[in-house]
């Protein structure tokens, strides 16, 4: 009896362990919604991690990570890749850090979204800080070698072509023309690879700014486009300059805000733009919840601001509670 009693206990356990690692249904788009594999609408709500790199510097890239995301209710998560790491470390131990993330993610049913992690002009090659700093040619590189580890892939839902666009100042001038059409060169050599995976893609501004978008589209099928609504992007109340700036484009298209967030201004880290409160947490939530809208928070760090957690025991920061309520209530 206790032989068959064991035996019966470690089917169940190998079930449970088949039932986690299953794959994931993919995400397609389809009018201005992302649907599953049954034509059921999905909002994502999550969390950024940092850098791959720096958690596994940090030894802190590894499960109990990414069962914590889930724990604060989140149901996709955001892997920042900064080109400086990406050589840094090479593209092959890269590839295997991405592999265990996704992995992990797959197991706790977490989608993923891959982000080129480069903040400046792609054009002029004038970024914000060194660890920023790319070439079209390399950003065409690293997609295609995305494309084909992961192009048919379904936790990875989503790939972020680049992180923050800029087209003014010292990072010197870009058209939205000449920005559509590199990222339609991008989306190109993707799909090229038979990728699944659906392109996202920031207007200018620091990712914030859709208008030019709005006006002449990136020509290709089933993509989103990408907001980073900071607090201090816009003055309060936020809510009308949000549909202005980016909120009407989703009634065209699905819209992912691939960075939100607040810091106090007590906080450590603390600066422009994402000194706020509690308020833009409740005006954001209750925004993307009316547009249907999908979210991801930065980020689960204790050290890349603003943070959502104080320390690697998972203590909240003052955004880090708000959120951990906000999603684990379904905000």
């Amino acid at each position: 009896m206790k032989t068959l009693v064991a035996i019966i206990f470690f089917l169940n356990s190998q079930n449970v362990l088949s039932a986690q690692t299953e794959p994931l249904s993919r995400i397609h788009v389809k009018g201005n919604i992302f649907v599953n594999n049954h034509g059921e609408p999905i909002v994502f709500r999550g969390f950024n991690t940092s850098d791959p790199y720096k958690l596994l510097s940090d030894k802190q890239w590894n499960k109990r990570y990414f069962q914590e995301i889930k724990n604060w209710g989140a149901n996709a998560v955001r892997f920042p890749v900064h080109p400086a790491n990406w050589r840094t470390l090479g593209k092959d131990a890269y590839l295997k850090l991405l592999d265990d993330g996704i992995q992990w993610a797959t197991e706790l049913q977490l989608y993923v979204i891959i982000d080129w992690h480069s903040i400046g002009n792609l054009k002029t090659e004038q970024f914000h800080r060194p660890s920023y700093k790319t070439s079209l040619a390399e950003t065409r590189d690293f997609w295609q070698i995305i494309a084909k580890q992961y192009g048919k892939n379904s936790t990875v839902a989503f790939f972020e072509l680049f992180n923050e666009p800029v087209n003014k100042g010292e990072f010197g001038s870009c058209t939205w023309a000449e920005w559509k059409a590199m990222m339609e060169e991008v989306i190109a050599v993707i799909r090229t690879e038979g990728a699944r995976n659906i392109p996202l893609v920031a207007g200018f501004n620091w990712g914030y700014d859709l208008t030019e978008a709005a006006a002449d589209p990136i020509t290709a099928k089933g993509i989103g486009y990408v907001s980073h609504p900071y607090p201090m992007k816009r003055e309060k109340p936020w809510e009308d300059k949000w549909s202005n700036d980016w909120g009407f484009m989703a009634e065209r298209y699905p819209i992912m805000l691939t960075e939100i967030g607040f810091s106090g201004e007590e906080e450590k880290g603390a600066h422009i733009p994402v000194i706020s409160d509690e308020s833009y947490g409740d005006a954001i939530t209750a925004y993307s919840k009316q547009k249907g809208i999908s979210y991801i928070v930065w980020c689960f760090d204790p050290d890349w601001s603003p943070m959502l957690i104080r320390d690697w025991d998972f203590n909240t920061t003052r955004q880090g509670k708000y959120f951990k309520q906000a999603l684990t209530e379904k905000k």
